[in-house]
């Protein structure tokens, strides 16, 4: 039951499934894309190299948003949550398929597609650019 989960496993159970699609062992090519794109792109590659290298706390200080990171605990249970899900990753191969920059610039979508036990699956995820750099925000 939704209702008796905490807010952060809540999280961890929407953020963190971004890892599978993402962690795998050749990285995410972001040539196709430029500009706000790009960069967009470049953090889902980001975390995808970051989460194969076992880079926990390059996860959640430079790839996740700060309100992610708030959710699952703070920088100390971000890494913890992190590493546990890592753990459990079969290593899909993954592509960032197409990029939204949204309307006044601040928030994007970027598509993310892998092929998992045979079979293509994509998520959508969200990302928000605070400070002038873009972190995940979660799936959509």
């Amino acid at each position: 039951m939704l209702s008796r989960i905490s807010p952060r496993r809540a999280c961890v159970l929407a953020c963190l499934p971004l890892l599978g699609l993402s962690a795998c062992g050749s990285t995410v090519s972001t040539s196709k894309f430029s500009g706000e794109e790009h960069e967009v792109a470049q953090v889902v590659a980001n975390l995808q190299s970051d989460a194969t290298a076992g880079e926990q706390g390059k996860i959640c200080s430079r790839d996740l948003a700060p309100a992610v990171v708030s959710r699952l605990g703070g920088l100390k249970g971000c890494e913890e949550a992190i590493k546990r899900q890592v753990s459990e990753i079969d290593n899909p191969e993954a592509t960032v398929s197409a990029v939204q920059v949204h309307p006044g610039g601040a928030t994007a979508t970027a598509t993310v597609s892998s092929l998992y036990e045979g079979k293509k699956r994509s998520a959508s995820v969200s990302l928000v650019k605070q400070n002038g750099t873009w972190k995940v925000a979660g799936l959509q």
